[in-house]
């Protein structure tokens, strides 16, 4: 019996398991002596692919810079304040804008701008929130490989000089976060995020976590930050602890690359398949409600035996995360008739959340799903073709697999990447 701990909340369930495996990611091996500034400046002072960003300065009159929102830990204390200078060395003169890339999130407030960017970047500095949902802030400026329109932030068109900041983890469908993705969704209208969010993209076997090659949704967010002249990029790694512990800069295609190669082989595990999968979406904030957890549940999808039972751990205090969400599986036929119809869906009509819908269709097409959570989810749950157990315990006596089942466990769903 070994006792495991896994992320719940702002805290843990531990419970005695007799599991076979217990997978996590190395990233809380990754550390630095220096510190995230040190370490931006560093990456700044050696880009990738391109020229310092001082000398793609000279001579521009605008600059717009795309930085992160308030659902994304971006150490932006780290990062912003070495690009801001450079910019000014080679262009005194340069005007620079801040555009929040609220992707399809809700506007950030001021209060989180200024947690987030510290006092003085954030009352000194222009700062633009995009607005996925305002046709006259957003500019058409071509078609995706996939058809779709490209249509993006007035703001980042309208500018001499585009680049980004971010982050770079295992995404569930995207591959991994960073690099392309400030522009795509980052700062793009809902048609062209609802295109690229489409049901036939998302039904691809590439569109999974830590998948880059043959991605359809990766194909076109490259698209789209080449067709926007994003110039230049600065990405960062980050600790358990949402501490900057590597940096890349430069082409937004070649730095992002360089941080995806670093990165993998301290998330990427080898699947132990299981007749019961047990994970978490890594605790508060990510575990706040059932939508998010669709995330975590994808790596126990990818170390599951057919017909396993998944156990997700998630404390989903806010509930749903989305009522169109709860509604589709709710009203849904079947899991396999849901993931059928948001396939066949047209691209020019898909709708806010399908994908999430869809992936965990997808899941319940395959598995049993128990969640551990709030005993008040667990009518919501049981109406969305999920079941509740109210501890660990109970759900592996629920899971039904016998005294020999084999037990796999993945503390943190959302950190590893599942060979």
């Amino acid at each position: 019996m070994n006792e495991i701990l896994i992320p719940y909340g702002k805290g843990h369930l531990a419970c005695d398991i007799p599991c076979n495996a217990v997978l996590t990611s190395r990233v809380d091996q990754l550390k630095s002596e220096k510190s995230g500034l040190e370490l931006v400046k560093d990456a700044m002072a050696n880009p990738i692919d391109t020229p310092k960003l001082r000398c793609l300065a000279e001579g521009k009159q605008k600059c717009t810079i795309i930085i992160s929102d308030h659902t994304r830990p971006v150490p932006s204390r780290d990062i912003l304040p070495p690009m801001l200078a450079e910019l000014r060395e080679g262009n005194p003169e340069i005007e620079v804008t801040l555009l929040v890339a609220t992707g399809f999130h809700r506007p950030t407030t001021t209060a989180e701008l200024e947690a987030k960017l510290g006092a003085e970047i954030a009352e000194k500095e222009k700062i633009i929130v995009h607005d996925a949902f305002d046709p006259d802030a957003n500019v058409k400026i071509g078609i995706l490989p996939s058809g779709a329109p490209l249509v993006i932030d007035r703001v980042a068109v309208e500018t001499d000089l585009l680049i980004a900041e971010g982050f770079i983890e295992p995404h569930f469908f995207a591959g991994f976060s960073g690099g392309r993705k400030s522009v795509l969704p980052g700062v793009c209208d809902k048609t062209t995020v609802l295109g690229n969010h489409c049901g036939a993209f998302i039904a691809s076997p590439y569109a999974r976590t830590g998948i880059l090659e043959g991605n359809p949704l990766h194909t076109d967010m490259v698209a789209a930050a080449e067709m926007a002249k994003l110039a230049y990029i600065v990405n960062v790694i980050i600790d358990e602890d949402k501490k900057t512990v590597a940096a890349f800069a430069g082409d937004f295609r070649a730095a992002h690359a360089a941080g995806v190669a670093f990165l993998r082989p301290f998330c990427e595990v080898q699947a132990v398949p299981g007749d019961i999968v047990i994970t978490s979406n890594g605790g508060a904030p990510l575990d706040q409600n059932i939508y998010q957890s669709v995330k975590g549940l994808t790596a126990a999808e990818a170390s599951a035996k057919n017909h396993a039972v998944l156990i997700m751990c998630a404390e989903s205090a806010d509930g749903t995360g989305g009522e169109g969400f709860y509604t589709s599986l709710r009203d849904c036929e079947s899991p396999a008739a849901l993931f059928a119809q948001c396939a066949a869906m047209p691209q020019s009509q898909t709708i806010p959340d399908q994908w999430e819908s869809q992936i965990l269709a997808r899941i319940l097409m395959k598995h049993r799903v128990i969640f551990v959570s709030h005993p008040e989810r667990r009518q919501t749950l049981e109406e969305m073709k999920l079941e509740f157990a109210p501890d660990l315990p109970t759900a592996i006596a629920m899971a039904d697999k016998g005294e020999d089942a084999q037990i796999t466990v993945i503390p943190n769903g959302i950190s590893v990447v599942v060979k």
